[in-house]
C-alpha cells in the first residue's frame, strides 16, 4: 500500500511569496526614521531655547547689576548736592527713628535700587516708578517697577515691587529662596530701609488685594510698613503669581553709612566727608 500524499497546507508560504518584499515593513520603518529624526530635532530646539534663555538673563542681569551701580552713584551726588545747598542742617548722622518719606517721581524714571543678599553677594538693582512693561519691567537698565498706587519708602503701609522671574534679566529668578528672617535693603537718596522677610503666598492674578496698604487686609488701617514683591508663577507662566512679604526694621541715614551686611555693595554710595 502506498502512502497517500497529502496537500500542502492552505496558507502555507510559496517560494513567490518567500521572494516578495515586504513593503509596508520598508514603509514602516522609514516613518520610524523620520520620527526619531523630528523628536531629536525638537530636543535640539528646546535645548537652544533653554540655553538662549539662561544666556540672555545672564546678559541683561550683568546689565542691570551696572546701571543699578550708576543710580547709586546718582543717589550719593543727589545727596551731596543737597547738602551743599542746605548748609544750616546739622552735619551728624540723623537720628535712624522715624524714616523719611521718598518723593514720588513720574512714572518711567528711577529713584532707589533694591539689594537683597539672597539673591547674591552682588545683587542689586535699580528701582523705577510703574509697572509698564516696556519702559521699567523689560528695560534692560531698570527691571525692577514700583506699584504707583501703593506706598513709597518711608511711608505708613505697603511699598509693593513687581519684575520677572524668567527673561529680561529676571531680576526676580531666586524669590522663592528667601527664607525667615532674610534682610531687603531699598536705597533712596536718604539712605537705606530694612526689611525683614516674614512669608510667601501664591495667589491668582486677579488678587489685587496684596497691594492693599496691609496687604490681603483691604478694610485694616495700616500701623506699619511693609515691602511686597511680586512676580509670576510658576517658572515660564503667567497662571498665578508668587508673593514675598516683609516687614520694616529699619533705617540707615547716608551720612551715617550703609548697614555692614551690604557695605561692600554701596560703597559709590557711601557716606560723604561732609566738612
Amino acid at each position: 500500500m502506498t502512502d497517500s500524499i497529502p496537500n500542502p497546507a492552505p496558507n502555507a508560504p510559496t517560494e513567490a511569496n518567500r521572494a516578495r518584499p515586504v513593503r509596508p515593513r520598508r514603509r514602516a520603518s522609514v516613518v520610524g526614521v523620520l520620527g526619531e529624526l523630528l523628536i531629536t530635532a525638537g530636543v535640539v530646539v528646546m535645548l537652544f531655547l533653554g540655553w538662549y534663555v539662561w544666556l540672555n538673563d545672564i546678559i541683561a542681569g550683568a546689565q542691570q547689576q551696572n546701571a543699578a551701580s550708576e543710580v547709586q552713584v546718582q543717589l550719593r551726588a543727589e545727596f551731596e548736592r543737597d547738602r551743599v545747598q542746605s548748609p544750616d542742617e546739622p552735619s551728624e548722622p540723623r537720628d535712624p527713628g522715624e524714616p523719611p518719606v521718598t518723593a514720588a517721581p513720574p512714572e518711567g524714571e528711577a529713584f532707589g535700587t533694591l539689594i537683597v543678599p539672597r539673591f547674591g553677594d552682588g545683587y542689586v538693582r535699580t528701582i523705577a516708578s510703574g509697572v509698564d512693561l516696556q519702559t521699567v519691567l523689560n528695560n534692560p537698565r531698570l527691571g525692577v517697577g514700583h506699584y504707583v498706587e501703593t506706598q513709597m519708602p518711608g511711608e505708613i503701609g505697603n511699598v509693593a515691587l513687581a519684575a520677572h522671574r524668567t527673561t529680561y534679566g529676571a531680576p526676580f529668578a531666586d524669590i522663592a529662596e528667601l527664607r525667615v528672617g532674610d534682610r531687603i535693603y531699598v536705597e533712596t537718596r536718604d539712605g537705606w530701609y530694612e526689611y525683614v522677610f516674614r512669608n510667601l503666598e501664591y495667589v491668582w492674578p486677579t488678587a489685587v488685594q496684596v497691594l492693599e496698604p496691609v496687604p490681603q487686609a483691604p478694610q485694616v488701617e495700616p500701623n506699619e510698613r511693609y515691602l511686597t514683591l511680586t512676580s509670576c508663577n510658576p517658572r515660564f507662566s503667567a497662571a498665578e503669581r508668587i508673593i514675598a512679604y516683609a516687614v520694616f526694621e529699619t533705617w540707615y541715614p547716608r551720612e551715617g553709612g550703609p548697614p555692614a551686611e551690604i557695605s561692600g555693595l554701596t560703597q559709590a554710595a557711601a557716606a560723604p566727608t561732609i566738612g
